[in-house]
């Protein structure tokens, strides 16, 4: 895969998403975005076609939008990644955002990450708890 290929359109620097394959504005969060579906995709090795960008979900019956779904082999979420800038910390406020996004798919896991920091959980539905893991799950 071609990552962090950038070029300037309008005063604007935009960094090619492989994943959605367009252009986009380069802002802090996107740039996180991109570090992190590289590290999913050539890290994890995490299958591409698997994987969804500003992914759209209702939740509440208010429209809204995930940094990252990965799925599983029968298509059913299995990851709910939230993405921050640098400088925003990883705090219970984007844990919480990140549990409501989950009411609206019901993954298995929830990554959030700032870039810096990156925190990974497992939703324990059967005992009704949400569990931090050490690292990030190897899917197959």
């Amino acid at each position: 895969m071609n990552w962090f290929n950038t070029i300037s359109e309008n005063d604007k620097i935009k960094v090619f998403d492989p994943i959605r394959k367009i252009y986009c504005i380069l802002t802090p969060e996107e740039e996180v975005r991109q570090k992190t579906l590289y590290y999913l995709v050539e890290k994890k090795r995490y299958p591409v076609g698997r994987i969804a960008v500003e992914y759209s979900i209702r939740v509440n019956n208010l429209p809204k939008r995930c940094d990252i779904v990965v799925f599983n082999k029968t298509a059913r979420p299995l990851m709910i990644v939230e993405c921050k800038a640098e400088t925003i910390p990883i705090t219970q406020k984007v844990l919480d955002q990140a549990i409501r996004y989950y009411s609206g798919l019901n993954a298995d896991y929830l990554l959030l990450t700032n870039g810096k920091t990156m925190f990974c959980y497992h939703i324990d539905v059967e005992n009704k708890k949400i569990e931090a893991m050490k690292e990030v799950p190897n899917i197959n």
